[in-house]
This record gives C-alpha cells, sequence and structure tokens, in this order.
C-alpha cells in the first residue's frame, strides 16, 4: 500500500524554494491588476477602502489599502519592486516571508492611520515595498550571511536612491510616511525574524 509523502517546508532545495517564491509573487502581482480592474468597472469605488488618517472606520483600511491602488499607472509603477523583492524576501520560506508581509502591513498602516493628514485616504503597496527593502538591506548582515550582504548591496545600489527620497515629505500626493513606517518596520524585522537553523 502506497503512503503518502510529507516534505517539511525548511527541506525543499532551492529550486522548489524559487518556484514556489515566485509562483506567490507572480499571484500577488496580478491580484493587484485585478483588484485595479474592478476598481475601475466600479467608478473607482475601492478608493475609499484605504487607510483614512484617525477615523474608526479607516482602521478597516489597513490591511486592504497594500492590495489598492489609484489608477493602474500607481499600480505598475509598484509592480516590479514588489515582484522582484518579494520573490528574494520568499526565499528564505513562505510562512516566514507571510509573517513578515503581516507584520509590516500592520505596523506601516497604524503608523499611517496616526501620522498622515487629515481627511486623507491612503492606498497602495509601497509601504510593504519599503518594508521588503528595509528587511533585505538589513537581514544579511544580521545573520552575516555573504549572499545576504552581496543581495543588500545590489538592492541599495539599484534602488537606494529613490528609496531615500520616498521618506522625505517631498509630494503631498506620495505618503512619505507610508514609505517611512515601512523601510523601519522591515528593518526591525530583519531583527526580530532571524534565520533559523536547520538540522541535517
Amino acid at each position: 500500500m502506497a503512503e503518502a509523502g510529507v516534505v517539511r517546508l525548511d527541506e525543499w532545495n532551492r529550486a522548489d524554494r524559487a518556484k514556489a517564491a515566485g509562483k506567490l509573487m507572480l499571484g500577488w502581482v496580478a491580484l493587484l491588476w485585478l483588484v485595479e480592474v474592478v476598481d475601475l468597472a466600479t467608478g473607482h469605488a475601492l478608493d475609499a477602502y484605504g487607510i483614512t488618517a484617525r477615523t474608526a472606520d479607516g482602521l478597516t483600511g489597513i490591511p486592504l489599502a497594500p492590495f489598492l491602488h489609484f489608477g493602474f499607472d500607481h499600480v505598475a509603477s509598484n509592480s516590479i519592486p514588489l515582484l522582484v523583492l518579494g520573490f528574494v524576501a520568499a526565499l528564505s520560506g513562505i510562512r516566514r516571508f507571510l509573517a513578515l508581509c503581516a507584520v509590516v502591513v500592520a505596523v506601516d498602516g497604524l503608523g499611517v492611520w496616526l501620522v498622515s493628514g487629515a481627511d486623507t485616504v491612503t492606498a497602495g503597496a509601497s509601504g510593504l515595498i519599503f518594508g521588503l527593502f528595509g528587511y533585505l538591506l538589513v537581514r544579511g548582515f544580521v545573520e552575516r550571511r555573504p549572499l545576504g550582504v552581496l543581495i543588500a548591496v545590489a538592492i541599495a545600489a539599484f534602488w537606494g536612491t529613490s528609496i531615500l527620497t520616498g521618506i522625505l515629505p517631498t509630494n503631498s500626493t506620495v505618503s512619505w510616511q507610508g514609505h517611512l513606517f515601512g523601510l523601519l518596520t522591515g528593518v526591525a524585522c530583519a531583527f526580530r525574524f532571524p534565520r533559523q537553523a536547520v538540522r541535517a
């Protein structure tokens, strides 16, 4: 009689991890585009479900805001960095990656809710993107892994300038608060979620 096999996530080989991470992030980005199509079809009715600063209803926007965008240009600008940074972060394990995303979304969203301007609605995946950037930037150094350090240097060289300008309050139509809280939360998570040792 055949027996069912069980493989722990930490026993997957690199190809398995890459496939799982790739499928997850392609599906995630596709979902963002699908949500924006629905938003367009409903006359942008979904935009109201973002984070409205310091209102009770605005709290419900915290888990929803990363999936909502103000137009296809907004989705497009977030798609590539989310896909790339999410893929790299998810290579360490899907459960760990999802826990990281949950923490970044919650803390970043609460920060936006607390300090954004009155009567403003914030939406978009950029807070999560900044969180993933901060996490990957610091993780390699915290774990003392050469590959992680190389990844940190690479993403800093590619996205560092836009990240630094993104946390400055220079554009009233861009949530620098979301960017800043996302970045700080990602950095904190790099210390909070150390790489776990796996027994052979």
